[in-house]
């Protein structure tokens, strides 16, 4: 046996010692990279300001803490949206210091104004458009309150603004796209095939029955997640290089398509759930008359079996693109062969007078929609092989927008806010009023887009009153001991390292935002230092001033996290329903998955610490998913009939349609159990015209096909609101108990 110090042993041990360095470079490795990266940025937008003689370098400092991104296309993103919004807030700036520069209290309105409209445009859009609305307010302010102290100097002040934020800019983006880059693009490689293994694995562990209803609920509440954050690493994605542009219409197809598949998929095996507890409650009860749900799964179920195998590769599960394509090959040739079977199991059925074929047809439909929406979303994901594809042409959008009062009363208290700190800048005349004011802008306008403004604004006061006692001690006490420029990066590191490293732990974000941002603000260095230390203390005691106003501000007025806007977003989100019926029918669909997705993961951000209310959340997703996409459904093949009198829209029973829709949109506007009877009762009638049309006359093949799976549009239709795990069940008032449910909804 060989000892530890032995030639035998060292291989392993240097093995050993490999993998561990490997695992730590992909952890915190990065972290310190992109730390080291972010100081490099930061020394050289400050030389580079230094050696232009700039005004304030400590501006180019600032601006690159507020750019810097672990991914070079997010720096990109945020430096296009930073650099349009810095221009816009400069030309309205100049615009009102030419107009009100001789009346500081309209000119205080004013700026409160434009920023609270910029506020309410950045609480309104998301991702980095929403960045472009706030650099559009604040710069305005950071450039506009100073500069309407001396406007004779304003025009040319405001242009060495926007040339030191624009060096910050470049700096940013040249060490993040030039150092050891991280790409968006490479990342979103990665997540494109780890959430196609991952919905093939869901999808074949609940058709083999291996998924409970909670670990159902934890999936698809992941899958919303990303859906979201897939949409905004795709946006930033086409900021780094032709490569990512060519692949960019391709990469929101396949998100739309991945909504639609899973929406597709729930609807599917919620049916199924349905049929089995309806045949479950049929055998505990003997003396109740079967419906035949159980002749409904036995004739489906073989189906579902068949399903698993096609997704993947010599008995692989699928990873690659060129994986991905011989799955959608199979799944095309089995899409191909499936009417044919189905008629002929139908045919079957129709011989035995208890074979529930409204049931069938319905499961049936549901299985082919499936397949066809699993067949796209692998043909699109296997096209990201190749550089150029057909499937890039792609016109709909994630379309992420918030409600549009939650917005508005963003903007409203950000102007309230600026209005109340600029009176009592001009009513003690105190010479930090201007830094008060326009940190009070800053901080209404970045923190207006995270879940929690209230505490981001707290955070970013904390890291704050840690800056201002760091760079006091800095400018008074290690300045005056240093001599050159390399000294001063040497003497700022340790400083600047403790706020970096907070920004890339989420829980301290704020804390680390507010101390890179203010620390360079007050202890950033100029060409000449002034040191003037009752200044510095009191500029220091506005910036915490003004955070924490605005953070009592957002507490008070109208606070996000109140059950007011969480119920206002609940709303928004059953309106989805209403969306379905009434959109122009070429885009609804993508409208509408991913208007209800983005709805539920700001709901979700507002109750993280709310499990019961995400699972309710949560639980109305699936119910306005379900009758949605059946409703979309049922437009589409509206809209594909013939000309004809019997179609017309003025037909008895395209009004009983019409009026079921109607019905079922106030139904999801506003629950209420009268409100649900009345959607019960046109849907039946709905069920019943139709199938009085399909009696009357002997359609073509098409035509009836068509008329069937309107029909059994309906019928989900009618199961879903009769689900007894709906949210719905709470507006149908005193019914029967869940078993009766559970039969009715067949």
């Amino acid at each position: 046996m060989s000892s530890p110090s032995s030639p035998a042993s060292r291989p392993s041990r240097f093995a050993a010692w490999y993998a561990a360095a490997a695992d730590w470079a992909r952890g915190d490795g990065l972290t310190w990279l992109y730390m080291f990266k972010a100081l490099a940025a930061c020394f050289l937008a400050l030389g580079i300001a230094m050696k232009l003689d700039l005004p304030q370098p400590r501006t180019a400092m600032t601006t690159v803490f507020i750019v810097m991104q672990p991914q070079s296309g997010m720096v990109f993103a945020k430096s296009f949206y930073r650099i349009c919004g810095t221009l816009v807030g400069l030309v309205v700036m100049l615009t009102l210091i030419s107009l009100f520069s001789q009346q500081p209290e309209l000119f205080i309105v004013s700026t409160a104004i434009w920023v609270g409209i910029c506020t309410a445009g950045a609480a309104r859009n998301r991702n980095f458009k929403s960045y472009g609305f706030v650099l559009a307010g604040y710069t305005a302010a950071l450039i506009g309150i100073p500069a309407a102290q001396h406007p004779d100097g304003a025009f040319l002040s405001a242009l060495t603004r926007v040339a030191e934020v624009v060096l910050g800019i470049v700096c940013s983006g040249a060490v993040s796209g030039l150092v050891f880059p991280r790409f968006t693009g490479l990342q979103m490689r990665s997540t494109v095939r780890a959430r196609f293994s991952a919905f093939v694995d869901y999808v074949s562990a609940s058709l083999a029955g291996r998924n409970d209803r909670a670990q159902r609920e934890a999936t698809n509440a992941r899958f919303v997640a990303d859906i979201v954050g897939f949409e905004a690493a795709r946006s930033a994605a086409v900021f780094e290089g032709p490569d990512s542009r060519m692949r960019s219409g391709r990469l929101a197809r396949l998100n739309s398509e991945f909504m639609t598949a899973s929406t597709r998929f729930h609807a599917l095996h919620q049916l199924m759930n349905r049929l089995r507890d309806a045949a479950n409650a049929d055998a505990a009860n003997a003396d109740v008359p079967g419906a035949g749900a159980a002749i409904a799964v036995e004739a489906l179920e073989p189906y579902f079996k068949e399903i698993a195998p096609l997704l993947a590769k010599s008995g692989e599960p699928v990873l690659s693109a060129a994986d991905a394509a011989h799955a959608a090959a199979q799944l095309d040739a089995y899409k191909a062969e499936l009417p044919k079977r189905v008629r002929a199991t139908r045919a079957a059925l129709e011989v035995r007078p208890d074979a529930p074929l409204l049931d069938f047809d319905t499961g049936a439909e549901l299985l082919y929609r499936f397949i066809d929406d699993l067949h796209a979303y692998a043909a699109t994901y296997a096209s990201l092989a190749v550089d150029t594809h057909e499937r890039e042409r792609w016109l709909e959008r994630y379309e992420p927008k918030t409600n549009p009062i939650a917005a508005g009363v963003a903007g409203l208290r950000a102007t309230l806010v600026i209005i109340v700190l600029g009176a009592f800048w001009i009513a003690t005349a105190w010479p930090s009023g201007a830094t008060l004011t326009l940190t009070a802008a800053a901080v209404c306008a970045l923190a207006s887009s995270s879940p929690n403004p209230k505490r981001t604004a707290f955070q970013m006061a904390t890291g704050t009153l840690a800056a201002s006692v760091m760079g006091i001690f800095v400018m008074y006490a290690v300045y005056p001991r240093i001599d050159g420029f390399p000294l001063m990066c040497v003497a700022l590191t340790p400083f600047l390292l403790l706020g970096v490293f907070m920004t890339t732990r989420p829980a301290l974000m704020g804390y680390g935002l507010g101390y890179c941002i203010f620390f360079c603000f007050l202890a950033g260095p100029d060409n000449v230092i002034h040191y003037d230390p009752s200044s510095s203390i009191n500029d220091a005691v506005a910036l915490v001033a003004a955070m924490l106003v605005s953070s009592i501000a957002f507490a008070v007025l109208l606070p996000p996290s109140t059950p007011w806007l969480r119920n206002r977003l609940l709303v928004d989100l059953r309106r989805q329903v209403v969306l379905a019926g009434r959109a122009r029918l070429s885009k609804v669909r993508a409208r509408f998955e991913s208007g209800a997705r983005d709805l539920m993961f700001q709901i979700n951000a507002l109750a993280a610490d709310e499990p019961e209310l995400r699972r309710d959340t949560l639980r109305w997703l699936f119910a306005v998913l379900e009758v949605g996409n059946a409703v979309i459904d049922l437009r589409r093949e509206l809209a594909g009939l013939p000309r004809d009198s019997r179609y017309a829209p003025g037909a008895p029973w395209r009004v009983e349609l019409r009026t079921m829709r109607d019905a079922i949109a106030v139904l999801f506007e506003r629950p209420h159990s009268a409100r649900f009877e009345r959607a019960m009762q046109t849907t039946v009638a709905a069920i019943a015209a139709v199938q009085q049309l399909l009696a009357g006359f002997d359609a073509p093949r098409d035509e009836r096909h068509r008329l069937q799976r309107i029909l059994s549009q309906l019928h989900f239709i009618r199961t879903a609101l009769l689900d007894p795990q709906s949210p719905l069940e709470a507006s149908a008032g005193a019914r029967a108990d869940a078993s009766e449910g559970v039969r009715h909804a067949t």
